[in-house]
């Protein structure tokens, strides 16, 4: 008993190191491999995204790289969401090209849904394939409808491609086509033929329309013919020909993007910044907005830019008042913070939900959100409150629950609600504005409460508003 006291005295004395257990060692020794930055978080595991800085909009180099970034004419480094569609159209080509085979394919949708980059990206796809299956590739030709001086221009671009220097042939470029693809020819490679805004052949000549997906029907045509329009039913209705002969052109449909896929080409471009200037809410914001309207990614790049050139113009503002209220500090002594130290708060700063809001009511007008908008404060609340009734696919709810909804909200905000006499006054008005519907019943707590308006505009009305911050989530 006395040696077992002696070792349990040993292993307890102050002076002595502490046992490890084998599972303590091995964590140890994985949290000691780990790479700890500046900022306390861990490297390997840290999002890159989330220690980036926010921008400078003071800064004129990082407006113009935010701005070029976001431009039309910007190509993005890589087309996001139409991998789907860009595989059926690649697929399309390589089979042309493997088999010498001639063929046409339509590309529709509405604007701004990725046509033209994605065709872009399929012909860099198409000749790099082409080199790797040790196949000619095919010769590209790109045309724009509407730069044409004449229609029948596209003709003419079209032989010139394959046309020997200095022959002069009497014969038009149409005629030239049909003798080429009518009999055997020296020409080998394919030819692929992107035709842009195929819709200004509709107005302007349909003949030449139809003469340009006729020529990948003759026998020893070398021509792949990709149009790419915003009409859907174009060879339905100008181009019935083509299926009585059987060479109905493959249809490949551009649907509107998604309020998912707006803000994932928006965050693509911005990824390559090595700032913040978007808040995330701002982002989903305007895909929402766009996404429910039209789903035209171009109007999305034009609002963010707009909310750009509202943050620029909210800090010329916050500018000119700082220079007035320092010459009047200047008269006085009082203790104030210096103009450094102002300026600090708004030195890096970043588009917010209220910036983007501003742009997109100036794109997106309606008198609905112009009448929810002048309303006053409190039928705001009532409209507010009657979304948040609305949300979980009730089609209508009493009077009476609607008022409770409205005195909750008044209450977490610390403002005075109305009475149910007022509040049954401010519901009538707002049905006479038809935002709401109202019911009948002798007593007003019974009475049925509808909506008329779609829970979209009251967002984007009251979204700049930050009363209705928390009332909006």
């Amino acid at each position: 008993m006395p040696v077992i006291a002696a070792k349990r005295s040993l292993r307890s004395h102050p002076s002595s190191p502490p046992r490890k257990s084998p599972r303590r060692c091995t964590a140890a020794t994985a949290n000691s491999s780990r790479n700890v930055n500046n900022f306390g978080t861990d490297e390997n595991q840290a999002d890159p995204a989330a220690v980036k800085p926010r921008w400078n909009p003071k800064d004129g180099e990082q407006i113009k790289a935010v701005k070029l970034a976001l431009h039309l004419s910007t190509a993005p480094s890589s087309v996001v969401c139409r991998e789907e569609e860009q595989n059926v159209v690649l697929e399309f080509c390589k089979g042309c090209v493997e088999h010498n085979k001639a063929g046409s394919l339509y590309i529709c949708g509405c604007p701004g849904t990725g046509k033209s980059l994605s065709m872009e990206k399929v012909k860099e796809q198409l000749l790099n394939w082409s080199k790797e299956a040790g196949l000619p590739p095919p010769d590209v030709l790109s045309v724009n409808c509407t730069t044409l001086a004449s229609t029948s221009d596209i003709f003419t671009k079209m032989i010139g491609l394959n046309q020997t220097q200095g022959k002069k042939v009497s014969a038009s470029p149409l005629q030239q086509l049909h003798n080429m693809y009518s009999q055997k020819s020296s020409v080998k490679n394919m030819t692929l033929i992107v035709a842009d805004e195929l819709d200004y052949l509709i107005t302007k000549d349909r003949a030449v329309l139809h003469d340009l997906f006729m020529l990948t029907t003759f026998p020893f045509s070398r021509c792949i013919l990709i149009g790419v329009a915003n009409a859907i039913d174009l060879a339905d209705r100008f181009l019935p020909r083509l299926t009585s002969l059987n060479c109905k052109p493959v249809v490949v449909n551009f649907q509107a993007y998604s309020k998912d896929q707006i803000l994932m080409i928006l965050e693509e471009r911005l990824k390559e910044l090595p700032y913040i200037v978007f808040q995330q809410q701002a982002l989903e914001l305007c895909a929402r907005k766009v996404a429910a309207s039209s789903g035209d990614m171009r109007n999305a790049l034009s609002i963010c830019w707009s909310a750009i050139e509202m943050l620029e113009a909210e800090i010329r503002e916050s500018a000119c008042n700082l220079n007035t209220s320092l010459e009047e500090i200047s008269f006085s002594q009082q203790n104030l913070p210096t103009a450094p130290d102002c300026m600090k708060k708004r030195e890096f700063d970043i588009v917010r939900t209220d910036h983007m809001a501003r742009a997109l009511s100036k794109t997106y007008r309606s008198p609905v959100v112009d009448t929810i908008q002048s309303l006053p404060h409190h039928q705001q609340i009532i409209l507010c409150s009657s979304m948040n009734h609305f949300r979980e696919a009730k089609k209508d709810t009493f009077l009476g629950e609607l008022y409770k909804s409205y005195v909750g909200i008044c209450r977490s905000s610390l403002i005075p609600p109305a009475g149910i006499l007022e509040f049954s006054n401010m519901c009538r008005v707002l049905s006479d504005q038809g935002l709401i519907k109202l019911g009948q019943s002798r007593e007003d707590k019974l009475r049925r409460v509808s909506p008329k308006v779609n829970e979209g505009d009251i967002t984007f009305a009251l979204q700049g508003i930050r009363f209705f911050h928390n009332c909006l989530k």
